[in-house]
Order: structure tokens, then sequence, then C-alpha cells
């Protein structure tokens, strides 16, 4: 099983930021992102530190979840404000 690497997760977010920052379209650098990459998250303050949402790949990381295998997929995280921010950007990729 593969433990959560908090700070990977922030740096990925980090990264995410600064390329959606760098970009004349916002909008098409976040859509980018999330085309780019099989699993996308939420990161958000949380009382217990840091939440997490799955944006995008849902199904994939269930599969993964259900079998004996390693799953190979890329990955992004996105740093939002909260779960809600982070449910409606589920909504608006869906």
């Amino acid at each position: 099983m593969r433990v959560i690497d908090f700070d990977e997760l922030r740096d990925l977010a980090e990264q995410a930021r600064a390329f959606i920052q760098k970009s004349d379209d916002k909008a098409l650098a976040l859509r980018a992102i999330v085309a780019g990459h099989d699993v996308v998250l939420g990161i958000f303050p949380a009382m217990q530190g840091v939440g997490l949402y799955v944006i995008k790949g849902g199904d994939l990381l269930r599969q993964i979840a259900n079998s004996n295998e390693t799953g190979d997929y890329t990955h992004a995280a996105i740093a939002v404000q909260n779960l809600e921010q982070a449910e409606t950007l589920q909504a608006l990729v869906a």
C-alpha cells in the first residue's frame, strides 16, 4: 500500500499554481493540468491538517485499491480553498 506523501502533494500543487499563474489563459492552463493526468487531487486546509478530494481518477484509484497490483498512473494536485471548491472543480471537469 502506498502512503500519501503530503509534502509531494504540496509541491505538486505549487507547481500547478505556478504554471497557472504564468499562463495568459488560466482556465486553459487548469484544464491542461486536469487533462494531462490520470488522477488529480484537490488539497485544502482542514482541521486535521490537509484535506484531500479526488477531482479526477476516482474509478482508477478504486480499481487499484481493489486489486493486488500497483497502479502506474500520473497524478497532480491542485490547491483549493476548501472542500466545496474541490467539489465544484470536479463537477466542472466531469
